[in-house]
């Protein structure tokens, strides 16, 4: 009992899994048979994974920046190609090379109509969690752009936002094995960077609340195995009854 206490306390998001398994062992149960034998073992999904999947939905961060502007297809457009050709000059321009994140900070504190950030930059925040932003499409888009990338116009209720994201955690499916972009040796070049000291301190994280699991996870199957059982014995009941 200490063991499922200590399991249960501090850790309700696991819940809202136990109940989806749940739900889930008893709707197959239920269901047609398959020359009598329960499909049950086939469906269940992994509880590791599910811890795995759910800590790392919780633990996302990111740090980006952005650029209010009007709703013109045009102003955004042009800026972002202005950032662009200043982080990235053609050969025969003449001008240095600047670093993508100065460019953008530059142009967010000259352009930016939203005053707020503009004058740090245009950052929205540094590591900060999914939801954090008061727009939705911002909020949504700094999990779903390309890392170190200028990208928009994004359109809100606020107006048009050019968006670039410097560092983001746990999303390994679109980041890769780089979580943030740094500063070359000369000052101006983008350098992919993989943090992979904090994604095994992660994994480790992950471990540990696995194991801190187990007693939660044991009482969930059985109590799933009792459900199915009953579900189970209560659709043979009722293909019994005379219903004809």
């Amino acid at each position: 009992m200490k063991l499922l206490s200590a399991a249960i306390h501090g850790n309700y998001f696991f819940l809202a899994a136990a109940l989806v398994l749940i739900v889930q062992v008893v709707e197959v149960a239920s269901a047609p048979r398959n020359n009598g034998r329960s499909m049950v073992a086939m469906v269940l999904p992994n509880p590791i994974e599910i811890i795995e999947r759910d800590f790392k939905a919780l633990t996302r961060r990111v740090t980006a920046h952005h650029i209010l502007l009007p709703k013109s297809d045009e102003v955004a457009i042009t800026l972002k190609q202005r950032i662009r050709n200043k982080s990235n000059p053609a050969k025969d321009s003449g001008r240095d090379a600047m670093f993508v994140v100065d460019a953008f900070s530059q142009a967010a504190e000259k352009f930016s109509r939203d005053e707020e950030t503009a004058v740090r930059g245009g950052l929205l925040g540094k590591q900060v969690p999914q939801g954090y932003c008061r727009a939705p499409e911002i909020d949504k888009a700094c999990f779903e752009v390309p890392l170190g990338q200028i990208s928009g116009p994004i359109e809100s209720e606020h107006g048009y936002h050019l968006l670039l994201v410097t560092e983001r955690t746990n999303c390994p499916k679109l980041d890769g094995k780089y979580n943030r972009i740094e500063r070359g040796d000369d000052g101006t070049k983008t350098v992919f960077v993989g943090d992979g000291n904090k994604q095994a301190g992660g994994s480790e994280q992950i471990g540990q609340i696995a194991m801190q699991q187990v007693g939660f996870w044991i009482v969930v199957s059985f109590l799933g195995g009792i459900l199915a059982e009953f579900a189970a014995k209560a659709a043979s009941v009722v293909e019994t009854l005379p219903w004809e």
